[in-house]
Formats: structure tokens, sequence, C-alpha cells
């Protein structure tokens, strides 16, 4: 029998409510995290990297994929100073290959790394789940930001249901809907302010998706040849949530765009954060046909599900519940580990990490990052667990 893959735990840091106990209790041996306290834009220096990883190893643990090295908004827009900051990243790549890590994750969404209006949506079984409400954000686009030409992006009656749901909640709650939309990168609990978001918003402006892709394009083919002589194995992230929000481009939101990144500059690192969570929340996104179709690019997995609604909302769900059938995805998974073993590659044990665990029991008393809480994420990855097991004894016991 193949390996199976590597079960690992997100973690922010030293001053994460979840321990590295508490992560090595669940299962996992493998730690994704990043240098958090470093903005996007610094070099990560080798001391701070092996500090980071001297923790972790002492903790157990192995430091399996660093989640996520940011790319810095001045390559995004193609600014002037694009050129220092992509070989700022590429000293940072440098310096994790001297240590030893060499999967890295990263995003190219403009400004926001994620967007949900509720960070507290509760369950009928009373559990704490992320949401993305289409009317909030239509009601924060069109009525708090009040952005030029977002009218023209909304129909009639999502302009109806929006102004409702505005009508319908008090002060505290559109100050929460505000916090919850202007959250920062993950890692940070940094808020952004709407007139600061509106400073953002300003230098994407002529910056549409076709552009957005050529600038995502020159930064593969800079940094991807340096990565593959360091042995370093990029994995883009696909968009959260995979449409376009606030007239920004999204360029990661489907096949054919992860086609495209592949195509824009062919190697072996060059490569796919598979992310069923952010792909599961377009219906017309066929998960395990595109891991059968891309799979051999995939070198980082985050396994969640959300329950999709009609107006475009959705909420994450149970990790074997929701709208995507993580069965089926799970046997693409397992079908695209046989194919590597049976061709000699050497990473059949793929990093994967449960996503973005509903707040259960205990959790209630920690303040942890949206999404990531301890007993959750312990629930999703015995879930995940089990099922690549049974999978894997009934196709190849």
């Amino acid at each position: 029998m193949f390996s199976n893959l590597e079960q690992t735990f997100r973690w922010y840091g030293p001053n994460d409510p979840v321990t590295l106990k508490a992560i090595g209790q669940t299962g996992a041996t493998g730690i994704v995290t990043a240098l958090h306290h470093i903005p996007a834009g610094g070099v990560w220096s080798r001391e701070e990297i092996e500090k980071r990883k001297h923790i972790i190893q002492a903790a157990g643990l192995r430091w399996s994929v660093v989640e996520s090295v940011n790319v810095h908004e001045s390559i995004k827009t193609a600014s002037a100073d694009r050129d220092q900051y992509t070989e700022k990243y590429i000293e940072t790549l440098k310096n994790l290959a001297k240590c030893g890590i060499k999967v890295v994750c990263y995003n190219f969404m403009p400004v926001l790394d994620w967007t949900r209006t509720d960070i507290d949506y509760r369950l009928p079984n009373g559990a704490s789940a992320l949401r993305f409400h289409a009317p909030a954000l239509a009601a924060f686009d069109l009525y708090i930001l009040e952005r030029e030409g977002a009218s023209s992006e909304f129909s009639k009656d999502q302009q109806e249901k929006a102004k409702a749901y505005l009508d319908g909640i008090n002060a505290d709650e559109k100050k929460r809907l505000i916090h919850n939309v202007m959250a920062g990168l993950p890692g940070t609990k940094d808020v952004l302010t709407v007139d600061q978001f509106k400073g953002h918003l300003e230098k994407y402006k002529g910056i549409d998706a076709a552009q957005l892709k050529k600038n995502l394009t020159w930064f593969l083919q800079t940094v991807i040849p340096e990565a593959e002589n360091l042995g370093v194995k990029l994995c883009i992230h696909p968009d959260d949530p995979p449409f376009p929000i606030f007239g920004l481009p999204r360029v990661i939101s489907k096949e054919a765009d992860l086609v495209e990144v592949g195509n824009a500059c062919p190697s072996p690192s060059n490569g796919l954060t598979f992310c069923t969570g952010s792909l599961g929340a377009r219906g017309d996104n066929d998960l395990p046909g595109m891991i059968d179709r891309l799979g051999a690019h995939i070198h980082f997995l985050h396994l969640r599900n959300v329950k999709r609604e009609p107006d475009g909302s959705f909420y994450e769900d149970n990790h074997l519940e929701g709208s995507s059938d993580m069965y089926a995805i799970m046997k693409s998974v397992v079908r695209e580990q046989k194919r590597r073993a049976d061709s000699g590659r050497d990473d059949v044990a793929i990093p994967m990490r449960p996503d973005h665990g509903h707040k259960l029991l205990d959790d209630f008393n920690y303040d942890t990052f949206p999404g990531y809480s301890a007993i959750g994420r312990l629930k999703g990855l015995a879930e995940l667990r089990g099922l690549e097991m049974g999978i894997k004894k009934t196709l190849y016991q």
C-alpha cells in the first residue's frame, strides 16, 4: 500500500490559542504556518525561519508547508516597484530552501485574502461556522462602501434584498458586518477601515481580469525558474470566494484558470493548492474531475465543504456534508496518489489539512482565528482520515 496523505494542521504561531501540544493530540504530524509578524514584501531571514522551525520540531512535529508567503500588492498591480518586491520574494524562497522547507502556498487575490460576512453563523446544533451572505455583502458594497459603479453590478432584486437586509439590522450588527468584511489577511487581527479599503480599490482602477492575469503570468515567469532551481514547490490558492467582489477581478476561480496558471510557466515548481471549499463555492466546478485532470500539479490540499445557497450565499458545512461530494473528491485524490506511486514520484504523501472547522464544545472558550478552532478541525481531520482509509482499503486491498 502506498503512503497516506500527510495530515497537517494550520498553526498561527506562538500566540495561537491552539497550541502545538493540542495539535499533536489530533494525530496530525505536519504544521502549516507562516511568519505572520513579517509584513507582505518583507524578507524572511534564515534566523527567523529557523527559530520557528525549532519550536515546531521541539513539539515533535514538522513544518510541512508555508501558508503563506504573501505576494505584495505592488506585484499584483504591476506598480513601478514590483521588481524589488519580487527580488525580496525570491530571497525569502532561498532562505526557506536553505532551512529545508520547500512547499509554499500563496494567492493572487486583490486586497483581501478571503471574505466572509459572518464569522459566528450558528447552525441548528449550536456550532459556529463561517458564512458568506450575498445580500449582506451587497448591502456593504452598495450602502456602506458606496462604491462607484456598484449598482450596475447588482440586479434590482439583489439591490432590494440588500436594502431590506441593511434596514433589518441594528447598529451593532452593522458594525460587526463592517468588521467581518474588512478583516485583514489571515494570521493577523488587523481590520481595514472603509476609507483604507477605498484607497486600496483605487489602486485597482483599470485592472481587469485580463490585466491581473498578465501580472500573475509575469510573477510566475520571474519566480518559478528560481523556485525550480531551489527545489521549492509553489502552489497557488484559489480565490475565496471564487467570483468577483467589490469590482475586483478574480483569476483563480475555475478549472480554466488553473490550467492557465500551469501553462504560463510549465514546471514541477508551478503547482496548485487545491481548496475544495473555495472552488466548491461555485456549482460549475467539477471538483473530482478537476483532481483527475490536474492532480499531477497539486502540491497541497485544503479539504473542507461549503453548503451553497441559490442566491450565491454559502456557509461552511461539516467536512463530509455540504454541496461537494467529499467521497468522490477523496477517491480522486487517492487515484492521484496511486498514479504517483506507480510512476515513482516521491510526493505521494500530499500534505492535507482540514480547513475551516466549526467551533464546537470547548472551542467557545478560546479566541481562535476565524475557522481555526481546535475541536472543530479535529473532528474534520478524523472524518477525512477515516474516509481516506476506507477508500484505500476498498480499492487496493
